[in-house]
């Protein structure tokens, strides 16, 4: 019998779920839930009726046939290609990816972009008082080197 003790099932679930990056992946996705109910929102209660006042309010309604006609039955019928419903869908994803897009791609990067200027400033600074205070201390130096110097001289 060896002392060779492998964890259990039930320590290496607890060590998975107390790993930083699932809590930080269930946040994600709850944030990402409550924020996809927003982006709904704003698209279909601003943005689809602005589309819908220029045009159609449902492309699911165009397709073409092929083969015959689609008002038939039978193996008269034709065969129906729904482009309306993909126009719609794709509409639907380039106005919401835009959303996104304005609304929080956007403003976040500028965020970090004037974080980042604020910490580059902050090192900035620090670099020229480090400069500084290098240059006074060999200025120090120089001047008690000189001032030896002086003295050596008047014995």
């Amino acid at each position: 019998m060896s002392d060779n003790k492998q964890p259990g099932v039930w320590e290496g679930f607890k060590a998975f779920l107390m790993r930083g990056n699932v809590i930080d992946l269930a946040v994600a996705v709850v944030i990402g839930a409550a924020f996809t109910n927003i982006v709904n929102a704003v698209v279909k209660g601003i943005i689809n009726p602005m589309v819908g006042a220029i045009g159609t309010k449902n492309l699911d309604n165009y397709s073409s046939c092929l083969e015959g006609s689609c008002t038939g039955t039978g193996a008269d019928a034709g065969i129906r290609i729904m482009w309306g419903s993909v126009l719609g869908a794709t509409l639907s994803f380039v106005i919401t990816a835009t959303v996104v897009y304005f609304l929080m791609v956007l403003p976040m990067a500028k965020f970090l972009a004037r974080q980042a200027a604020r910490q580059k400033a902050k090192e900035g600074t620090r670099e020229v008082l480090e400069v500084s205070e290098l240059e006074v201390l060999k200025q120090i130096r120089d001047e008690l080197v000189a001032q030896r110097g002086q003295g050596r001289r008047e014995y």
